[in-house]
């Protein structure tokens, strides 16, 4: 074959095209020989000399297929509605294949002739063009669009009412003498038909059959929904519509577009779901009271995709979230209260996290609503508005308890396990300043009596808390551990001075130098005492010692936190007993002598009378001394018991020493009174030093934003703090208003 341009006779050769045209598009056999000349004919005409007549082609092309497909239309509408779907589908599937093959054959026009004239994808995309104009498609849109035109236009709405009935009875689970695949092809071929378009490819789709098709379908939603609330059973209800949907989502997927899947689901939860909401809404609180599983589940998975409807779902599971746990704290009594408060919670928390992360599949909303309720219920005050809350002092006790060495009968990883899930509940504790300065106090109680299970343990406690709140909020206690380090260096070196000056103090002596600023220990506690002469030396040693090493520093000796050993060697055996020093003094007073008067006592000692009660009573219990009255005065005489005896040789008396008055807890709450009101003034400072001027309600929110942290401080609270500084002169009021602050240089 030549390519060179050269003359072509065109009618001679258009009635051979004509003929393999026709074989082509009907699916007939064309032999290759046949196919190759004729491409070739192809490329010969448009490249015609002297005119080209891929103009004339294109024409006769276009004229062919109309009278191809105007023909093909007689014979779908021969056999009647019955066999219509039947026949269009038939026809439509052999013209498509053929179509693309037609395509083929006019390769050289579509590539060389038409696609040069044609707009670009971004002309049609943006510039509102479509390849439906004056100009000229390639062969096989052509072919696309002539069947449009041709055979939908004109039976499109017959087709549509036979495929609704189709699936009306395939919803019915009747019978159809249609085969699925015939609507299937035909409910397709909308779509294919506007394959070759760039934009609008379901232009004709949705408005031929989807919009017919889902008003449809939302009639016969409306029906069926109607029929089912006649039972006014909830459950029963959520299970058909759910069935339902999956339902129809199955038949969308069998039978429509992929584009159709979620707006048939929608339709279908639109008026079966949020067109009944008030029925769903019914049961609700039952279910939620109930904690019945499916039917919750049920629920949220018909509420979850109708907007706004699951509000009222997430609203009834926190009210019962707060209900149960208020139930599980309340009325807790007994030495156990710490214990029985925090596990209560965290199985309150455990329970209705698994259920939301199991029944609503972790949906956020529900997680939120959870916090809420678990920040309500663990900052509850008993008496709304009054009281401190007791969160944070239960929380700082219960890891107390479980830091103890008197923690028995569980393993090191347990109690890891157990502190690594308090710090859920801290994490919901507002009152976080509360929390530190009880957990402060107990730690300090811990490692000055030596009663810390693990040092590794609390380490990782105070590393759980910095994690949470950061490293201002464990400074201190950090602080407390390198005093414990420090002082036992400080202890060897004291060791190793007394060893070089030869001098015998006569008792094992340890001390701890703690630094005032970080152990909440406070000057006002530190009792009158006159200290045995057994322990004059030891201090004076030390205090010399000291001072040598560090001057200026002051040392205030706080003997009611001290401890010591006694050997006992007046009984028939030997014991060895650990105990607090003001009962160590009241003991050595007997040394020589087997009886004294309460008044005696505790005027040689110097103390108070509420210490010399706590003290002496503690030794009276343990037999100890004998008492001739059962109340401690004056005139009360104490002996020596000479028969006391204990199967243990060594042991520790611990009663005076565990027991927390109410008075320290109450100094505990006003001293973070305090430090609240020393924050805020450094917090409106701060504030306003860096702002210079602020309205009083903006000043009051960014102080609220600064303090969540540590607390939620009381309105209240701040604006007397606002007073205390503009009594400071630290800031003013404006002088056009008394509403707004400025920062005094």
């Amino acid at each position: 074959m030549s390519l060179k341009p050269r003359a072509v006779d065109f009618n001679a050769t258009w009635s051979l095209l004509q003929e393999t045209i026709h074989g082509v598009i009907t699916l007939a056999h064309v032999p290759r020989p046949v196919w190759n000349d004729r491409f070739s004919d192809v490329y010969s005409l448009c490249v015609a000399h002297p005119e080209p007549m891929a103009d004339r082609l294109y024409a006769e092309t276009k004229q062919y297929l109309i009278d191809h497909v105007a023909k093909l239309l007689n014979e779908v509408q021969e056999g009647g509605e019955g066999q219509l779907i039947k026949n269009y589908f038939k026809y439509w599937t052999d013209y498509s294949v053929g179509a693309r093959y037609l395509h083929s054959l006019y390769l050289y026009l579509n590539q060389q002739h038409i696609k040069t004239q044609k707009l670009s994808d971004a002309e049609i995309i943006y510039g509102g063009s479509d390849t439906t104009g004056g100009e000229q498609m390639e062969i096989g849109e052509l072919a696309l669009e002539i069947w449009r035109v041709g055979m939908i236009s004109p039976l499109g709405h017959r087709l549509v009412k036979l495929l609704l009935e189709a699936i009306d009875e395939d919803r019915l689970n009747q019978t159809t003498t249609l085969p699925i695949e015939a609507v299937r092809g035909t409910i397709h071929s909308f779509v294919e038909v506007n394959t070759y378009k760039k934009k609008g490819q379901l232009q004709l789709y949705q408005e031929l059959f989807e919009e017919p098709f889902l008003n449809a379908s939302g009639e016969h939603f409306k029906r069926d929904a109607a029929r089912l609330l006649q039972g006014k059973d909830v459950s029963l209800y959520m299970e058909k519509v759910i069935a339902k949907i999956d339902e129809e989502l199955f038949r969308a997927r069998k039978f429509l577009h992929s584009s159709s899947f979620t707006k048939i689901t929608q339709r279908c939860e639109t008026h079966m779901v949020a067109e009944h909401l008030s029925f769903l809404y019914s049961e609700c609180m039952n279910m939620v009271q109930g904690e019945r599983r499916k039917d919750l589940s049920n629920m949220y998975n018909l509420l979850k995709s109708v907007q706004n409807a699951i509000s009222v779902l997430v609203e009834t599971v926190l009210e019962h979230i707060k209900t149960q746990g208020l139930v599980a704290i309340n009325n807790l009594h007994g030495e156990n209260v710490h214990i029985n408060f925090v596990e209560n919670l965290l199985k309150v928390y455990k329970k209705y996290r698994q259920l939301i992360q199991e029944v609503f599949k972790g949906d956020q909303n529900f997680m939120g609503a959870l916090d809420k309720a678990c920040s309500s219920v663990i900052n509850h005050r008993p008496i709304e508005g009054k009281g401190p809350c007791k969160s944070p002092e239960l929380l700082a006790k219960y890891c107390d308890t479980l830091l103890k060495k008197s923690s028995k009968g569980i393993s090191e990883a347990e109690v890891d396990e157990k502190l690594t899930q308090s710090i859920i509940i801290f994490k919901y504790i507002d009152d976080k300043d509360v929390f530190q300065k009880f957990y402060s106090r107990m730690l300090a109680k811990r490692l000055i009596h030596q009663q810390t299970q693990s040092m590794d343990a609390e380490e990782a406690m105070i590393n759980r808390l910095k994690q949470a709140c950061g490293y201002e909020f464990t400074n201190k206690l950090h602080r407390m551990f390198t005093d414990m380090s420090v002082s036992a260096d400080l202890n060897n070196k004291f060791n190793a001075f007394l060893k070089n000056e030869n001098i015998d103090l006569g008792i094992t002596f340890n001390i701890h130098v703690l630094q005032a600023g970080a152990w909440p220990l406070g000057q006002s506690v530190v009792t009158s005492f006159a200290l045995p002469q057994q322990l004059e030396k030891s201090v004076q040693k030390f205090e010399m010692f000291y001072h040598k090493r560090f001057n200026g520093r002051k040392l205030t000796w706080l003997h009611h936190l001290c401890q010591a050993e006694l050997r006992l060697g007046y009984l028939k055996k030997t014991y060895f007993v650990t105990m607090q020093t003001f009962q160590m003094a009241i003991l050595l007073m007997f040394e020589t002598v087997d009886a004294l008067t309460c008044g005696e006592i505790r005027d040689t000692l110097q103390l108070s009378n509420e210490q010399f009660q706590r003290h002496a009573s503690s030794l009276v219990e343990c037999k100890f001394l004998l008492s001739d009255t059962e109340e401690l005065n004056s005139e009360t005489t104490l002996r020596l018991n000479m028969d006391y005896s204990n199967k243990r040789t060594r042991f520790r008396i611990t009663a005076a020493v565990q027991k927390e008055t109410p008075q320290e807890v109450e100094h505990t709450m006003n001293s973070v009174e305090e430090d609240r009101k020393l924050y805020l003034q450094a917090a409106i400072v701060r504030i306003m030093k860096s702002r210079k001027v602020l309205k009083h309600n903006a000043l009051i929110q960014e102080v609220c934003a600064q303090s969540k942290v540590s607390f939620a401080p009381s309105i209240p609270m701040i604006k007397k703090c606002i007073e205390a500084l503009i009594d400071k002169q630290y800031i003013e009021r404006t002088p056009h208003s008394s509403e707004e602050y400025s920062y005094v240089a």
